[in-house]
């Protein structure tokens, strides 16, 4: 049985500092601020713990987890499956 899609809050991170510890920060603090401090803490592991092997594969979790979005795009509004 699939996964169900992750509703996931809208994230300002394009234009953002692109060091990916900065950008986890921010997503981090979009997630806690969502009340979804769990999934944020579960984003956090997933990167550091050592199966996460580069930047790109970073980015994907961060956005498995939060909508990336540019500076024209935050509507802090919760979407669901980045649609």
């Amino acid at each position: 049985m699939a996964e169900p899609e992750r509703i996931k809050p809208d994230c300002e991170l394009i234009g953002q500092n692109g060091n990916i510890y900065n950008l986890m920060g921010i997503a981090s603090r979009t997630l806690r601020e969502s009340g979804m401090k769990q999934q944020a803490e579960e984003m956090f592991e997933r990167i550091t713990g050592g199966d996460c092997r580069d930047y790109y594969q970073a980015l994907g979790i961060i956005g498995e987890y939060v909508n990336i979005t540019g500076p024209d795009e935050q509507d802090n509004t919760m979407t669901m499956g980045g649609m």
